[in-house]
Order: C-alpha cells, then structure tokens, then sequence
C-alpha cells in the first residue's frame, strides 16, 4: 500500500478542517505561507480581499491608500500561484476573481474542466455543493494533475446570503430580498467546508510530479 502524500495547505486558518486531516501540513498567517519551499504538492487559499469583485469599489473610494487598490495584497495572490506551478496542486479563489486576467489564468466554463495551452486546469465550482451555507461560486486552478471525472457541477442556491449587495453574476452575491438574518456571519464566509477541503486535498493528491515541466519543473 502507497504511503498517503502529504499536502501542504497554505493561507489557512487554524479554526478551519485542516488542521484535523491527516497528512495536511499547515502554513497559516503566523507561519507565512510566502517561505513555503516544498516539496509536497499544495493547496492555496490566497486573501481574496483586494481581488474580489468589490474590490474595484474599495479602490474607487478611497484613490489615495495604495494599500487599498486592487491587487494590493502584499504579493500574496503571486506567491501562491508560483507555489502551486512549482510543486503542483490547486489555488482557490472567488468566482470572476480580478487576479485571474492580471495573472493571465484561463477564465474557465460554468460547467466542466478547461485546459490552457500550457496544461493548467481551471473550472467553477459551487461551495454549496460541498456544504457551504452560501452558492459561493468558486474557480480553480490545478497544476501538475488530471482533474477526477467526480467533480460536483450542481450549484445549490444556499441557505444564507455571502452580501447584501447585488451584483451582476447571479449566484456569487445573491439577491437581496432576504432579510437581514439571511447573511453569513463574517466567520463563516472564509471558512472552507470539510468536504470542499477533502475535496482540494484530493486533488493536489492526485500531482503526478514528473509531469511539471518547463517553467513548473521543480530542480
């Protein structure tokens, strides 16, 4: 019997399922996930704060704090990816994330897996699938493996509400009849659920190492 691969999850909170699963090395904020050096494949869970859709808002309100523009996020988001395309694995961020155009990510299809000309894969998923109170759509981006045939493509609408504020992808941001009991507490809507963590750790699992090559090769 093969010994399980090891997973590193990075920009994770320790109040989240990680720190539970066996085999999942942990890199939080205390421990600076930017130093991460390897070897094992990853799962990245970069800040999305300043890469989120409102994030272009924030930025117009308040023109003259550079630590409030788009993309201000201390070269986080950077690290991850470069972590994630040197030792194989997946990177998670919100749907219509402004980092994937500023980093030239494939934008993926509302169902299936798609592939870039350089073998990286990206897809959409719903959270609410995996037990997330909220839809709380969700891309991906896999390095270094075949995404599994078992992807869970139904988007359940969700019980609770990310925001108030209506945006024009349905389904990230819902509408906003619903009352104010209807939203996610702050706490809840950065936490991953179990299943969604079991699922992203199954997949960086799934890293064949030989298979990243050129810019993604590991020395």
């Amino acid at each position: 019997m093969r010994p399980m691969q090891t997973v590193a999850a990075l920009y994770v909170d320790r109040k989240g399922p990680y720190p539970s699963m066996p085999g999942v090395e942990i890199w939080d904020e205390a421990r600076d996930a930017t130093r991460y050096a390897g070897p094992h494949p990853v799962v990245a869970h970069p800040p999305c704060q300043r890469w989120c859709k409102l994030a272009k808002n924030v930025a117009w309100r308040f023109p003259n704090r550079p630590e409030m523009q788009v993309g201000a996020d201390g070269g986080l988001f950077a690290a991850a990816l470069a972590a994630v395309r040197r030792h194989g694995g997946v990177l998670e961020h919100p749907a219509w994330s402004l980092a994937w155009p500023r980093f030239g990510l494939l934008a993926p299809p509302r169902k299936g897996w798609a592939r870039s000309l350089d073998g990286e894969w990206t897809c959409e998923v719903a959270q609410s699938a995996y037990g997330h109170e909220c839809r709380k759509l969700t891309w991906l981006v896999l390095v270094g493996a075949e995404p599994p045939p078992d992807t869970r493509w139904d988007k359940p609408r969700g019980t609770r509400l990310l925001t108030h504020f209506a945006q024009r992808h349905s389904g990230d941001h819902n509408d906003t009849g619903r009352g104010h009991d209807a939203r996610v507490s702050g706490k809840a809507t950065h936490l991953t659920p179990p299943a969604f963590a079991e699922f992203l750790v199954s997949l960086a699992r799934r890293v064949d190492r030989a298979s990243l090559a050129g810019a993604h090769a590991i020395p």
